[in-house]
């Protein structure tokens, strides 16, 4: 499997025989991928600026297409205060012998019940820009230790892409978390689940 970075919230997870796409706004300039792609939305209001056909994934539930299979679990908004409700969705990702979570702009606490139905987890895709707009720094790390996943890639920070709100450069993150940070340049391959490291490291991508 390869992951690779796209600017704000987007990743491109790509194996031989499938291909997901995650958050693939108008900002990340992503070309269609056509109805071969899976494409996560993390927030409802995303699918409105995006290009983007092929099996679209926007709320809970359970999916699966091709070898990839997909759980959507109701969450909190970042933003929102708890009286809206669960209006965004994270993800539990599976493809390529891999899990992945991707946790969108989401509030600073999952519960228990949300964070039972993510269940154990290899890579954790988790923006960190803050700017009221994500989570910040502090929260992102909390919530990290809380999953305890082997890999965190860091998205939506100040890594070129137009925001609407200033966002934190990654090294705030990477200070703050006080892990293993390693430049893994625009992307990186995943051949066997046992290359990835024990404890929770930064892997760091590029937008490509």
């Amino acid at each position: 499997m390869e992951i690779e970075y796209r600017g704000a919230n987007c990743i491109v997870f790509k194996t031989k025989n499938d291909i997901v796409l995650v958050d693939p706004t108008s900002n990340t300039g992503l070309k269609d991928y056509g109805e071969k792609a899976i494409v996560l939305f993390t927030d409802e209001k995303f699918i409105d600026e995006t290009k983007q056909s092929g099996f679209i994934i926007s709320q809970p539930g359970e999916y699966e297409k091709g070898e990839v299979s997909v759980r959507g679990i109701a969450v909190r908004r970042y933003i929102d205060p708890e009286e809206y409700g669960k209006q965004a969705t994270m993800y539990r990702v599976e493809l390529g012998g891999v899990r992945v979570a991707v946790l969108g702009h989401i509030t600073n606490t999952i519960d228990e019940d949300s964070f039972e139905a993510l269940g154990v987890v290899d890579i954790v895709i988790i923006p960190v820009g803050d700017g009221g707009y994500t989570l910040d720094a502090k929260d992102a790390s909390a919530i990290i230790h809380q999953i305890g996943p082997r890999v965190v890639v860091p998205t939506h920070f100040d890594d070129g892409t137009k925001y609407e709100v200033p966002q934190n450069g990654l090294e705030t993150f990477v200070k703050e978390f006080g892990g293993l940070c390693e430049d893994k340049g625009a992307s990186f391959k995943i051949k066997n689940i046992e290359e990835l490291p024990e404890g929770p490291a930064i892997y760091s991508l590029i937008k490509s």
